[in-house]
């Protein structure tokens, strides 16, 4: 297994953000995670890549326990994250912002430079304009750009769709479904659940900080307690 989660535990002072939460993705996969807001996706994924210390509970990426791993050395083994709120640096051109991706990494990066522009052709045709003068589509695209200049076996993408117009929302969906087919394993949280059960293999649903279901994606979106919850009760489902 390529990433196990297992009864980790995490706090915020004395308020409990997760409580036993465990997940597992195998290499190759799309595992989504969705919920409420205040469930503990975002504290999930903050978790796994160091950014959250656990009270308990461990986290193992490729057998290595690397729960007390520090966030840079879970990067190095192949950890790699697009975190919500993009967190871009406006003051640097797009190439510039991708190179931080590739901060510590030995070699030459031209290579996956270009990877990540025949991804994203609009970050290549503006690689020379400054993060910050971006539209929020084209930011997602650089946040994701970004994180796969770190060459991750694992991308944790966090709301990749929060703020988008449909269509882009649509077009970052496809994009993502292209870099797993490429060979990067994903483990996606995302609001639109319904956008997240289409793409994903399998999906864990997280209420207060625990799971509440787990299942195939296909199942979960015909599942009428998750449909109820996060589709919209008698939306269509394709």
């Amino acid at each position: 297994m390529l990433l196990e989660v297992n009864d980790i535990h995490v706090h915020y002072g004395k308020v409990a953000a997760l409580r036993g939460v465990t997940l597992e993705v195998a290499e190759g996969e799309v595992v989504a995670l969705i919920g409420a807001n205040g469930a503990g996706k975002t504290t999930t994924l903050k978790t796994i890549s160091g950014l959250r210390p656990l009270s308990s509970g461990y986290v193992r990426f490729q057998g290595e326990d690397i729960s007390k791993l520090p966030a840079h050395k879970r990067v190095k083994l192949g950890i790699g994250q697009a975190p919500e709120g993009r967190g871009i640096f406006p003051g640097m051109t797009v190439q510039e912002n991708l190179l931080m991706g590739a901060y510590g990494r030995r070699g030459d990066v031209s290579g996956d430079l270009a990877d990540v522009f025949d991804i994203f052709p609009r970050l290549a045709e503006r690689r020379s304009q400054y993060g910050g003068t971006m539209s929020g589509g084209e930011q997602q695209m650089l946040t994701i750009g970004r994180a796969l200049m770190t060459d991750p076996k694992v991308l944790l993408l966090d709301e990749p769709s929060m703020g988008l117009a449909p269509m882009l929302v649509t077009q970052i969906f496809a994009i993502i479904r292209e870099i797993n087919e490429r060979g990067t394993t994903v483990l996606l949280v995302e609001q639109n659940a319904h956008q997240a059960l289409q793409l994903a293999d399998r999906a864990y649903v997280l209420e207060t900080g625990r799971v509440f279901k787990t299942a195939g994606a296909s199942d979960l979106l015909h599942d009428p307690e998750v449909r109820a919850a996060y589709l919209g009760g008698d939306l269509g489902v394709a």
